[in-house]
């Protein structure tokens, strides 16, 4: 039995093209492995930022947080918790104004911390979740993913490998505002059946 993490993080609901292509990967992956899936809906949730405070409280080793301590930091364990268990991981996000949803930068400083997710050494940062797979589901207007001006993807290859997660394959619909719109996610949804096979 193995787990998959499937983390939305589009504003548009059940009309979301990043989701709806997640949601058919995560279904073909977990109808092959029978996996139990949990499912995180970050635009749903209303993540909160990090303030100083929070920051501290995350920060804190469990044993030492104050009761204050224990209630802001206890988003954050659960989020780092349902990382930790997945082996499988599909974010599936929107590039908004060239970059990430801010809940989907919200969700990733809540993530990263120092001994947990990743620790320092004297060469420089690890990241303490090896062994996973991730997935990104992807969609934009107009942006072209992977290209100069997507600093969505990018940001999040590199944010999952400083936690350790190397192993990530990006599929995307992008452009999707053009004529050609319709026959770009329908190339996007062919190529996650082909990964999924």
């Amino acid at each position: 039995m193995t787990n998959i993490l499937h983390i939305t993080a589009s504003i548009r609901g059940d009309e979301s093209v990043s989701t709806g292509l997640g949601t058919a990967l995560v279904e073909k992956l977990a109808a092959q492995s029978d996996a139990q899936v949990a499912k995180r809906d970050l635009d749903a949730e209303t993540l909160p930022f990090v303030t100083a405070e929070r920051f501290a409280a995350n920060s804190a080793a469990a044993a030492d947080r104050t009761p204050e301590q224990a209630d802001l930091a206890a988003i954050a364990d659960t989020l780092i918790a349902e990382l930790q268990a997945a082996e499988t991981l599909v974010i599936s996000t929107p590039v908004y104004n060239f970059g990430p949803p801010a809940s989907l930068k919200a969700w990733a400083d809540l993530v990263a911390r120092v001994g947990t997710t990743f620790k320092y050494t004297d060469t420089g940062p690890v990241g303490l979740l090896e062994g996973k797979k991730a997935y990104i589901t992807a969609a934009s207007g107009g942006t072209p993913v992977g290209s100069d001006m997507d600093f969505m993807s990018s940001w999040l290859r590199f944010f999952l490998g400083f936690l350790g997660i190397a192993d990530v394959e990006v599929i995307a619909a992008d452009g999707i505002m053009g004529a050609d719109g319709e026959a770009k996610i329908k190339a996007a949804h062919q190529e996650v059946a082909k990964i999924a096979a």
